[in-house]
């Protein structure tokens, strides 16, 4: 189902006074057009942005997926965003943690704000709907290690796209947005508020607990979450191997276990998944 939606331009000086005033964020700026809002924070980054710093764009020209991929970002229509993070005392092999994290905050806040089905794909897809189609991407990028660790991580999400405006992605992947799912009366702004001020609260407990998955209890409810564990599938790693099996879970390291037909056990810490079919 679509609706018409009124694309009404984000309100910095409201997100400021919601997510930097009365929250933990330490600046936040919106624009109103620019290539990719990664690009543009990983360069602040390295010219000494705060940890917990947030952009967000009205428009991107040049918006990134994984493997470089373009995310289609029509002015108004999503809400296009990267923060920045430097974590201090959380080992830099627990940073690939960030984009889970990341991916599971998102779908716990749009199933509470919209009322739809979220879940997520490993390692950045969010998946709503019962056709469970894709509806944001999340995309990680480590700007330094030393002195200390900056990571910047940026999300699309669909928010008033028509279906005209979305792109099927690599293995058939269907994209949606929230109005095609039939949400009304959600604004981006609302959305916003809700997601930065979730993301807020779960990054200082991984950080408070050094990352750890484990004992922060982050793995456990990205299992909860991940629409990829028990399903078959065909994995493309990055030498072009292709992987097939059951994915049977993710470990402490935050790779997807894949159950090989002949019984062995493959973590994959990065590829291209597609869901084959659902086990049983």
């Amino acid at each position: 189902m679509t609706t018409d939606v009124v694309r009404a331009p984000l309100r910095a000086e409201v997100l400021r006074e919601q997510l930097v005033d009365q929250n933990r964020w330490a600046a936040l700026d919106v624009v109103d057009r620019t290539g990719s809002t990664n690009s543009d924070l990983a360069e602040a980054a390295r010219a000494g942005a705060a940890d917990r710093t947030v952009l967000i764009a009205e428009e991107q020209t040049a918006g990134r997926g994984r493997q470089q991929r373009s995310w289609t970002s029509p002015r108004g229509a999503g809400l296009y965003l990267s923060v920045l993070w430097r974590p201090r005392g959380v080992p830099v092999p627990r940073l690939a943690w960030l984009p889970l994290l990341t991916g599971l905050v998102l779908a716990e806040v749009i199933d509470e704000l919209t009322g739809v089905e979220a879940r997520v794909k490993w390692p950045n897809d969010l998946l709503v709907g019962p056709n469970r189609a894709k509806c944001a991407g999340v995309l990680a990028e480590v700007v330094a290690v030393q002195p200390e660790p900056a990571v910047v991580v940026g999300v699309g999400l669909n928010v008033s796209h028509r279906v005209d405006e979305l792109v099927t992605g690599p293995g058939g992947l269907r994209a949606t947005s929230l109005a095609v799912e039939g949400v009304t009366g959600v604004s981006r702004e609302q959305v916003a508020i809700a997601f930065l001020r979730h993301l807020a609260t779960a990054e200082a407990q991984w950080r408070e607990a050094a990352g750890d998955p484990v004992g922060g209890g982050l793995q456990a409810a990205f299992r909860q979450v991940c629409a990829t564990v028990g399903q078959q599938v065909r994995v493309e790693l990055p030498d072009g191997v292709m992987l097939h099996g059951t994915a049977v879970d993710v470990d402490a390291d935050g790779r997807l276990v894949v159950r090989e037909a002949s019984g062995t056990l493959v973590p994959v810490s990065a590829g291209d998944v597609v869901h084959v079919r659902p086990v049983g």
